[in-house]
């Protein structure tokens, strides 16, 4: 086999791998690794960062607790439409968020760079104080979810769906991830596929979880769900970090294709 032969099976090999290598003259080349690479692919880079920031486990205990003056019926009804209502602000957010941003002229670059340090310091924040967040988001929806002159209708929106399960930093969480989108064609139609059936599945934990709340408290309490939240943190942390770099790596391409 000759030289030339050898390095294009070599490439070959590292591009259905998903590798990052240098060919012989030193130029770049990247290939999108495996994780981000189809609808299987951007499902479990979304899936494990909305998990740990919408945290359905946890928050079905304080659902659960805020929502005691309530009728059975009402609880479930109420756990419907907040799974409907996060589906609808997840799936705004991944879809259109990065798109806003783009249009005030922020970069892709900068806005991985910037979503990844959100990502990355929510996830420290829980890896390291969990129940400070539970103590936040229960003292958010309490006030308005347990009055009783409020109707179940009232409160379905605010303050059960936001901020108790999709605040803020779920908000920046799901921009994050519609950031790492590919630039157009079928793999950008791919990412969305997957990132959506990501946001989809979370709603429907968010359905069950507080439908079933009761059960939930039952088996795994509060330490259990803190010892979870804590393990999701660690993967959530580790996803920002991956979302900064791929900033870092947006931004220094950009400079020096410029600078060039």
């Amino acid at each position: 086999m000759t030289a030339s032969a050898a390095f294009r099976t070599d490439t070959e090999g590292c591009q259905r791998k998903g590798r990052t290598f240098y060919s012989r003259d030193m130029h770049y080349i990247h290939y999108v690794p495996f994780p981000l690479a189809g609808v299987a692919g951007s499902f479990l880079l979304a899936f494990p960062a909305l998990f740990s920031i919408v945290n359905p486990l946890g928050s079905a205990l304080i659902f659960a607790q805020v929502l005691s003056n309530r009728t059975a019926q009402e609880r479930r009804w109420l756990a419907g439409q907040v799974a409907v209502f996060s589906a609808a602000v997840l799936l705004v957010s991944l879809w259109g968020g990065s798109y806003v941003l783009n249009f005030f002229g922020i970069s892709l670059g900068a806005l991985r760079l910037g979503g990844g340090l959100v990502v990355a310091s929510t996830a420290w924040r829980l890896l390291n104080a969990p129940e400070d967040t539970d103590a936040r988001r229960e003292g958010n929806a309490h006030p308005s979810a347990s009055a009783s002159a409020s109707s179940a209708s009232e409160t379905a929106f605010f303050p059960l769906t936001m901020p108790l399960t999709t605040g803020p930093g779920t908000i920046s969480v799901a921009v994050a991830l519609g950031s790492e989108r590919p630039p157009e064609g079928h793999g950008l139609l791919l990412f969305m596929a997957g990132v959506s059936v990501a946001a989809l599945a979370i709603a429907l934990m968010v359905w069950v979880c507080y439908r079933w709340s009761d059960l939930v408290i039952a088996g795994l309490g509060h330490n259990g769900a803190r010892v979870l939240t804590r393990l999701m943190a660690f993967l959530l942390l580790c996803i920002g970090a991956q979302i900064m770099v791929n900033g870092v790596e947006d931004l220094v391409a950009s400079f020096l294709a410029n600078h060039s």
